[in-house]
């Protein structure tokens, strides 16, 4: 059975290394499925993401899909594992489409995830801990990777939380918001 893990935690964290660690302990041929759309006149940001491929085994292959990640899952065949950096940045480059057809993709993008015949191993910033953005885009991105990666925990086999340094498995830790009942009050 294929597994399928979420990796969540604030930025500088260390949750795309924990990915990359369990990606490497899977024992599978794998595929860096990059959601970053580069960008040669911001050189901060080209650094990053020469920074993660740096960090990269040189024997995995790398695919950059900035939109269709849906399509790149329902493709995937065994005996790969996928390991998807980042949705916050998926998520980025999608916030101009319509509630309507968020929510389609998100609904394919679950469904896709379901049915994976492939190990999946997802990387997602955690960005609802802090202030509310004063901006409407802002507000926008915080939400939807916030529903998103809710939706998401909720259907993978495991979600680690990497942060302060440590790694916590949230699966062994706590029960899926969707399964607790209320306590008596």
């Amino acid at each position: 059975m294929p597994q399928h893990i979420l990796v969540i935690g604030p930025s500088r964290s260390g949750k795309s290394e924990w990915a990359e660690t369990l990606a490497e302990n899977v024992h599978q041929p794998v595929i860096y499925v990059a959601t970053a759309l580069e960008n040669s006149d911001d050189l901060q940001w080209q650094q990053r993401i020469e920074k993660h491929r740096l960090r990269r085994p040189s024997h995995w292959q790398t695919l950059s899909v900035p939109y269709n990640l849906c399509g790149t899952i329902e493709q995937a065949k065994p005996p790969y594992c996928l390991l998807i950096d980042s949705l916050g940045t998926w998520v980025a480059n999608e916030l101009d489409q319509d509630e309507e057809t968020w929510d389609a993709i998100i609904t394919r993008f679950l469904e896709s995830t379901k049915q994976a015949s492939v190990d999946l191993i997802f990387v997602a910033e955690e960005t609802g801990w802090g202030v509310v953005p004063a901006y409407a885009l802002g507000r926008l991105f915080r939400d939807r990777l916030g529903h998103l990666t809710r939706q998401l925990g909720t259907i993978v086999d495991t979600t680690y939380l990497v942060t302060g340094g440590h790694v916590l498995n949230l699966s062994l830790l706590g029960e899926p918001l969707t399964k607790m009942q209320p306590k008596s009050l």
